[in-house]
């Protein structure tokens, strides 16, 4: 849900250690500041960093040759991007970009792998988190098959929503449409749609989250059901 102002944002998946292993992780990591936009990685490169954010929230893109990019998941503070590794597979699977700025924390994704090998705990929830993502991946497919833009905007800014600790936050044109797989004119309709009814304010890129239980009602299953799916 989204965060209470005024409270610090810690990442979820980092909390769920023990006090040691979680003092050894974080003396290895960075403290970032993600910019939207921000390309973290490319499918088939090498992970030279794995990313846990905080109040940020990255994107993990699809691209195809000649089509535009599909948006598959959200990482926010309750995960981490770079957790194959945990599977000993060292290169990205997606495109990964920042769809939301903040903080994060960011390590060298060999001192990640040399973590792992000290703590099983560490490996036990990232094999939990990767199996999150592993519903949520097949889930968006079948949504993204099967379900009207409504619906599935509505989905979407709910997810952002939990992630981005604010009730306002920005998501351009193109950004909704790569969410949803469908062209600009699309987006337009369907946001004009919600705003109609009084669920959000979308003006230049800026989205306001105004009725979230409505917004609930409008989307399909597909959200209760990813969003019931905790580590």
């Amino acid at each position: 849900m989204p965060h209470t102002p005024g409270q610090p944002v810690e990442n979820r998946l980092l909390q769920g250690l023990s006090k040691i292993d979680y003092g050894r992780l974080e003396a290895q990591c960075d403290n970032v500041e993600l910019t939207f936009g921000t390309v973290l990685c490319e499918p088939g490169h090498p992970i030279l960093h794995v990313y846990f954010p905080q109040t940020a929230f990255i994107s993990q893109v699809v691209t195809l040759y000649s089509h535009p990019p599909l948006q598959l998941s959200l990482i926010g503070n309750e995960g981490m991007l770079g957790a194959t590794l945990a599977l000993g597979v060292n290169t990205a699977p997606m495109r990964a970009v920042v769809q939301g700025a903040g903080t994060c924390l960011r390590m060298n994704g060999l001192q990640l792998q040399v973590a792992l090998r000290e703590s099983p705990l560490l490996l036990r929830r990232l094999n939990q988190y990767l199996y999150v993502q592993m519903m949520q991946l097949a889930q968006t497919a079948a949504c993204t098959h099967f379900h009207e833009i409504g619906p599935r905007l509505a989905r979407w800014l709910l997810m952002t929503h939990d992630r981005a600790h604010a009730n306002h936050f920005h998501l351009t044109h193109v950004s909704l449409a790569n969410m949803l797989g469908v062209q600009r004119s699309g987006v337009t309709l369907a946001a004009g749609a919600l705003q109609q009814r009084g669920l959000i304010r979308y003006a230049r890129g800026e989205i306001t989250i105004l009725d979230r239980k409505g917004l609930e009602a409008a989307s399909c299953e597909c959200y209760s059901d990813t969003h019931s799916s905790p580590l």
